[in-house]
């Protein structure tokens, strides 16, 4: 018993501390072009979880509206920009930028923000006549958006 408490103990403290430099979304500061210079983890990010998050249907689903010539991917879709050369296009700071709130970048954009929790207009509770739940978190965390940052920046020509 008293290893299980110290084992939920130690679990807890680490998720703290694995939560602790992480920049919560309503404390992003874009510069006036949209780019965000600070990082929102403090620590580079995986480009190898970018590719992950960039073709998973499950997370950013980049790949439906993004294609990138060296990525065999099914359906890559053409609403966005090709990526390929996005590193060489784009700056960290731009990526970050456009994924956290493209809209502050490319303001008529569908793109959706990833990094956002506040600001939308939302439709109700299904069809139960109220007010939908307001507290919805960003669709990516910021593990997740440093990781595509580092595999974008990575796509040279």
């Amino acid at each position: 018993m008293k290893l299980g408490t110290l084992t939920l103990a130690l679990a807890m403290m680490a998720g703290t501390a694995m939560a602790e430099g992480v920049m919560a979304p309503q404390d992003v500061e874009f510069d006036d072009y949209g780019s965000v210079e600070q990082s929102l983890t403090g620590k580079p990010g995986d480009p190898e979880n970018g590719l992950k998050v960039y073709a998973s249907k499950g997370s950013g689903n980049c790949v439906a509206c993004h294609k990138i010539d060296a990525i065999d991917a099914a359906f890559p879709g053409n609403v966005g920009p090709e990526l390929t050369g996005a590193g060489d296009r784009w700056s960290e700071a731009e990526l970050r930028g456009i994924l956290v709130n493209s809209k502050k970048t490319f303001p008529g954009t569908v793109m959706p923000a990833y990094y956002k929790v506040d600001g939308f207009i939302r439709p109700g509770n299904a069809y139960t006549g109220k007010a939908a739940d307001d507290s919805f978190g960003p669709l990516l965390t910021a593990w997740e958006i440093e990781d595509l940052v580092a595999f974008l920046s990575a796509l040279k020509e």
